[in-house]
């Protein structure tokens, strides 16, 4: 069966320079995004990943800012990928609106994951496609014991593991020093850790880290 390649290849020239901000959860029909659905901004044509959620490019293993530039077939396999490029060269020639795809990802590990993609062409008024969103809805799979964080919490953890300050972190997440705090504290006494490096060294033991990666990033199947 004929693939795309996977985010370990050489990503194409990043466009950060141009890119928009992150993209809202929210469809251009606006209609809201269902629970556990994030999102991306891909350019019309080239499929070029512009802007996207930190939950997004979490499930890829990559930061928000890592993930743009990369081609999105890039990040994924489709059973029929011709018929995927043909769904969204579709979309860009106007010819569609939307389409919905099952998919299968990997993730910072190397692991697959079945996901269900639908994309939604961002229109002008004169009818020509100026982007697309993508929403992405990864199959629910069963956590081998263990934690699980939420999304801010994970970055909060990511933080801490590479060393990042309170300051750091509040002024990365807009977040205050004192909402910083609240969230290392609920996590030292949920991981009953004594201290920042405990809380860290526990967290590995626990299996919550992406093997052999730098910056640390949490594990997707480890955050809800």
């Amino acid at each position: 069966m004929a693939t795309t390649s996977f985010p370990d290849a050489s990503p194409r020239e990043k466009k950060r320079a141009t890119a928009p901000p992150a993209p809202a959860r929210r469809d251009p029909a606006g209609s809201a995004a269902p629970a556990g659905v994030c999102t991306a901004h891909v350019s019309p044509g080239d499929l070029v990943v512009t802007a996207a959620e930190p939950e997004f490019a979490r499930q890829f293993g990559l930061s928000a800012d890592e993930i743009c530039g990369y081609g999105f077939l890039d990040l994924l396999r489709s059973p029929v990928p011709a018929r995927l490029r043909e769904q969204f060269a579709a979309l860009s020639s106007g010819r569609r609106r939307r389409f919905e795809e099952r998919v299968t990802g990997r993730d910072g590990t190397g692991r697959n994951f079945p996901a269900e993609v639908t994309a939604v062409a961002v229109r002008k008024p004169s009818g020509a496609t100026v982007g697309v969103v993508v929403f992405l809805r990864r199959a629910e799979e069963a956590v081998s014991g263990g934690p699980v964080l939420s999304a801010l919490d994970a970055q909060v953890l990511e933080g801490v593991a590479s060393g990042a300050s309170t300051v750091q972190l509040a002024s990365r997440l807009y977040l205050s020093r004192q909402g910083i705090e609240y969230r290392v504290g609920q996590m030292l006494r949920r991981f009953e850790a004594p201290n920042r490096p405990a809380l860290v060294a526990r967290a590995h033991a626990l299996g919550m880290f992406a093997a052999g990666q730098w910056p640390p990033r949490v594990l997707p199947e480890r955050v809800r």
